[in-house]
């Protein structure tokens, strides 16, 4: 079955259907990593946009049920140069093809993907529409009637429906115990507010002893404090910061509370809760591959990115101020307050899939709160 891609510039792609078929309209990005296309498809961090792979054989290893990173598939829909349909692993439990297919995802194969990476990188990402029905006139008039990926709040549409907990033994989410109750192999309990979390963020926590237990993005400062956790975890997720207002102002209020880590764009709440403000980059950091420098000690390490949009430095205040930088572009990889046990990272120690450079993150978190 034949397939296009419209961008909103008007730019096709031709290429064959991928998945189911139908419509699909989202932003447009690229991520450049050589593996990871299960966990990107369930990465609730790709909510309204379609992922463009520039690895040029992507599915060799299947789809198996370990790897999902969220409830459900989070992208738009997913656009290959080639897609293999007949996957060779040991824990493959069906093609690539098969696992779109049958979640209703429609996705496009088959295109020139190096071209449409430089298009990205030239003009910037944008808007684009997958269509196995539509001629490309046709669909670039639907697009045009489409609302703007920057004008959506996401984080409720992925956010968890209600609290649930994961603990040190647990094997997934599973319901809420008693009010202040832990696990007994628990060491500390963090309240995660979920703006889009991956699973392996929370299993990091658990390999390390945490009890976690999980709120909507929606959730007020004292719903998070009720239960007295040791700390707080904002996650990542979707969309433009410039959206929730109303998470940044439960942020404020619980910035001298208790100690806070931040991932991604828990990284760009904290930023705004202490004065600045998120401008979108071009075509954003995604991929396996970023090199990041403390500014502190000189490390560098190799991060797994996913985000659209960074912090301004220059409008931090009250003590707020960057921790880290990207060696690519300048931009802000992290932040560390001066006086409070409050510190984010832009990218994602918890990699899923790697690299694992920045997992001990997950670690100085924990050293803070025994210090506290």
């Amino acid at each position: 079955m034949r397939a296009n891609l419209v961008l909103e510039d008007g730019t096709v792609f031709e290429g064959e259907s991928l998945g189911a078929p139908g419509r699909t309209v989202g932003e447009v990005v690229f991520n450049t990593g050589m593996t990871g296309y299960q966990e990107i498809l369930t990465d609730p961090s790709y909510a309204g946009q379609m992922v463009a792979l520039t690895y040029p054989l992507i599915g060799n290893y299947g789809i198996n049920p370990e790897d999902f990173e969220s409830r459900r598939v989070q992208v738009e829909g997913l656009i290959v140069r080639e897609a293999a349909d007949s996957p060779s692993n040991w824990r493959s439990a069906q093609s690539l093809g098969a696992f779109l297919k049958e979640k209703g995802i429609v996705g496009i194969k088959g295109i020139d993907t190096r071209a449409l990476t430089r298009a990205l990188r030239v003009r910037g990402v944008m808007m684009g529409i997958i269509s196995t029905e539509d001629t490309s006139a046709a669909a670039l008039e639907a697009l045009k009637s489409a609302p703007d990926y920057a004008q959506i709040d996401f984080a409720r549409r992925v956010t968890a429906e209600a609290p649930y907990h994961w603990g040190p033994d647990s094997d997934g989410p599973g319901p809420l115990a008693e009010p202040g109750a832990s696990s007994v192999a628990a060491k500390y309990r963090i309240a995660l507010l979920d703006c889009g979390v991956k699973y392996n963020i929370i299993r990091s926590l658990a390999d390390l002893g945490c009890d976690t237990t999980v709120y909507p993005c929606t959730a007020t400062a004292d719903e998070l404090l009720r239960d007295n956790p040791d700390g707080i975890m904002l996650s990542p997720g979707p969309g433009d910061p410039a959206q929730y207002g109303y998470i940044v102002d439960t942020v404020r209020r619980l910035a001298d509370k208790k100690p806070i880590m931040g991932v991604c764009l828990g990284n760009q709440i904290l930023g705004c809760a202490f004065g600045s403000k998120t401008f979108k980059l071009k075509f954003g950091h995604r991929g396996s591959n970023h090199p990041v420098k403390d500014v502190k000690t000189g490390r560098v390490s190799i991060t797994s990115q996913n985000h659209g949009y960074a912090i301004d430095p220059d409008l931090l205040k009250d003590g707020m101020e960057v921790g880290q930088v990207n060696l690519n572009d300048g931009t802000v990889e992290g932040l560390r307050h001066s006086e409070l046990p409050i510190f984010s990272i832009q990218y994602h120690p918890e990699a899923s899939p790697g690299p694992n450079d920045s997992a001990y993150f997950f670690r100085q978190f924990i050293d803070v709160l025994e210090k506290q």
